[in-house]
């Protein structure tokens, strides 16, 4: 599958980073460090030289049990940052919202694209925000929300549950007007989904281009890693190296991921590997 957003391109061989800026103080992996407006400025330039082909902004944390915020402290995080990096930089800039009013605001600002991990249903205006803008859009399953996604979560059938899901969501963003090549689909690792699940959805992860999207895998530093390896959030780079190599073996476009440069790395072994002859 080829596709380009913005300048960016992915010709079906070099796998895509999305490098993760959370101006946040409660994210589970970074939480705080780029709080700071002038950090968070830094830190999306030095991502940009390491290598990510997409910045993801996000000013409101999703990890597990997380409480939202109210629209004014989102914005007042977010749309800064977005306006100082966005004009900056050679790579598009994605901001990861549910809310219709930052992703347009953040549009203003010089933003390309919108991660919703609500897949456009959290806000009502989100579909129309991302059709009026012409944004590139993620849509991301979920089991419920951040603050209770992690009680219970129970399939019958994991993977054909969560693809039938994003089948329906792409039907209905295209009855919307959006684009179809403007989606891309992100079966939400961790969110509303046991260890196993996870892992049953992380060795079927090429089913989800069953979708005729993109897929985004967003595994970098979770805790299904941790329960895997017993390392600690800030030492997780090694598992996430794993995962992302399984995921380029499997042709998904588009890593989200913290550590750029590492994961440009292992990306390069992994499709060098997987495109050698026979």
């Amino acid at each position: 599958m080829v596709f380009s957003i913005g300048a960016t391109v992915y010709d079906g061989r070099r796998s895509l980073l999305m490098g993760i800026l959370n101006v946040t103080p409660d994210s589970f992996s970074d939480g705080g460090r780029y709080f700071d407006g002038g950090a968070a400025v830094e830190h999306a330039f030095k991502l940009v030289e390491d290598g990510a082909d997409i910045l993801d902004i996000g000013g409101e944390s999703s990890r597990p049990g997380a409480e939202p915020v109210s629209l004014e402290e989102e914005l007042s995080r977010v749309i800064p940052v977005v306006r100082e990096v966005a004009p900056k930089v050679p790579i598009p800039v994605s901001v990861d919202t549910v809310r219709a009013e930052v992703a347009a605001r953040a549009f203003d600002a010089g933003a390309l694209m919108v991660n919703d991990i609500s897949a456009l249903r959290f806000d009502d205006r989100m579909a129309e925000v991302v059709r009026s803008r012409n944004l590139f859009a993620v849509l991301m399953h979920m089991r419920g929300k951040p603050r209770d996604m992690q009680v219970a979560p129970r399939y019958d059938d994991v993977v054909g549950e969560i693809l039938a899901f994003l089948n329906e969501r792409v039907a209905f963003a295209v009855e919307a007007g959006i684009s179809r090549d403007r989606l891309i689909v992100d079966p939400g690792i961790g969110f509303g989904k046991t260890l196993e699940h996870n892992l049953s959805i992380l060795r079927n992860i090429g089913r989800f281009h069953e979708t005729g999207c993109p897929v985004l895998a967003g595994v970098s530093r979770k805790g299904m890693i941790g329960v895997l390896s017993g390392a600690l959030v800030q030492d997780r780079d090694w598992g996430t190296a794993a995962v992302t190599s399984w995921c380029v073996q499997q042709r998904v476009e588009i890593q989200r991921v913290h550590a750029v440069r590492s994961m440009r790395q292992v990306c390069a072994v992994a499709e060098a590997l997987r495109d050698a002859p026979r």
